[in-house]
């Protein structure tokens, strides 16, 4: 008796927290499994979400810009995107844009890459160069204001389309002088090649370089915001839980996303993940506000920008695109 006593109350010591229901909600991801995906796979491997009256199935994705489709398609009730795709929707159907409750990357992951021997020495000498841009990529719409920021002239420039899996070997082989680059991807890409991206190769952060814009962070559909607020609130909750596990053990991760997904490259993906975490999510600002904040008056500038590069007939406000009413305590959020 007593040991079927001791395992009723260790079974409950483990059990969620009883909930009127148990909410459903359907997730992306920006892209396909990553290091840098580790806390959402993880939220729910350690039953945070659970915790939270949650029922999370997580998607692969095609794109950061992507992510707000198939929220506002209805499909997705959450998803991990690009900020800047919620501006500009926001601008033309404010009802149905999805807010971003949880900024994870405080740096854009958007780079000019260029080989360490090449031409190039600064951004200036760019023009006169030939530049690979992938067509359709964020880094390469958002160049434009890059160049404006930078004091760049684009009739001087060559501009390249190319196919964003050649971007690297294209530079490589001389093909182009520099590579309009997602960094998380294109920094694996090199070592992949057996190259060392650090040495090898010379990076400018649009981040960096004059364009202070934000980048992926966790948003949500509006009929989740405006009718389950709750539940918006348990799903920053649960991530933040994971992503401070996840800064205290980054291997823990990893592992989980190599049980996910097989094929994936451990070493690798640690190395992407280290590489996010201190380029992308690590910050003066995240250091100050905590991870999953934005800074009022940067966001501002930053929809000023996409409002004129994108010729928004309307800019949205702030509070049009992030909220920080569901952001959990600084102690959870600090690195």
């Amino acid at each position: 008796m007593k040991r079927i006593l001791s395992a009723l109350l260790l079974s409950m010591s483990f059990a969620a927290p009883a909930t009127a229901e148990n909410i459903p909600i359907k997730f992306t991801l920006d892209w396909k499994i990553q290091g840098v995906h580790g806390w959402f796979y993880l939220a729910k491997e350690k039953g945070y979400f659970a915790e939270e009256g949650l029922d999370v199935t997580i998607d692969q994705g095609e794109g950061s810009a992507a992510t707000v489709s198939r929220i506002m398609s209805g499909a997705y009730d959450a998803g991990f995107g690009d900020m800047n795709a919620i501006i500009q929707n926001a601008s033309g159907a404010s009802a149905d844009a999805p807010v971003m409750v949880y900024q994870i990357y405080n740096q854009p992951p958007f780079a000019v890459l260029t080989k360490a021997d090449g031409p190039v020495t600064s951004l200036k000498a760019l023009e006169g160069l030939t530049v690979g841009a992938p067509p359709g990529s964020a880094s390469t719409k958002l160049f434009p204001a890059l160049a404006q920021a930078a004091g760049l002239d684009m009739s001087k420039i060559e501009m390249l389309s190319v196919k964003s899996s050649l971007q690297e070997q294209l530079l490589i082989q001389g093909d182009v002088d520099a590579s309009l680059v997602f960094n998380v991807t294109s920094y694996l890409n090199i070592l992949g090649q057996g190259l060392d991206p650090d040495v090898d190769f010379k990076w400018y952060p649009y981040g960096e370089s004059g364009l202070d814009i934000y980048s992926n962070g966790v948003m949500v559909s509006r009929k989740l915001y405006d009718e389950n607020p709750d539940a918006v609130k348990g799903l920053v909750s649960a991530i933040a839980k994971a992503m401070a596990d996840v800064i205290a053990d980054p291997q823990e991760a990893i592992d989980i996303i190599v049980a996910t997904e097989p094929l994936s490259n451990g070493e690798l993906e640690l190395k992407r993940l280290e590489f996010a975490m201190q380029n992308l999510i690590y910050s003066d600002e995240s250091k100050a506000n905590g991870i999953g904040a934005v800074d009022p008056e940067r966001l501002a500038r930053s929809i000023a920008v996409i409002a004129e590069l994108y010729d928004l007939p309307d800019a949205p406000e702030p509070a049009d695109v992030f909220s920080d009413a569901f952001l959990p305590p600084m102690e959870l959020r600090m690195f």
